[in-house]
């Protein structure tokens, strides 16, 4: 299972990076730069989580039906 951290820390990385390109300061008040960095860093912790759970899944599914 020493895998599944491996993944959730790549996949943590590609969620921050693809999370960067948008532009959260418009969604929010001026002046409140680091709420919305707390924002992203939040929901790339969420979208890593998913996308971890869903490959790993993934992988025990396709094992199953190999058989």
């Amino acid at each position: 299972m020493n895998y599944k951290a491996y993944i959730y820390v790549i996949t943590l990385f590609l969620s921050i990076y693809s999370l960067s390109g948008v532009n959260f300061d418009r969604f929010f008040k001026t002046n409140k730069a680091l709420e919305a960095r707390i924002i992203v860093l939040i929901l790339a912790v969420c979208m890593s989580y998913l996308l971890t759970n869903f490959i790993t899944d993934f992988m025990s599914l396709t094992t199953i039906i190999k058989g």
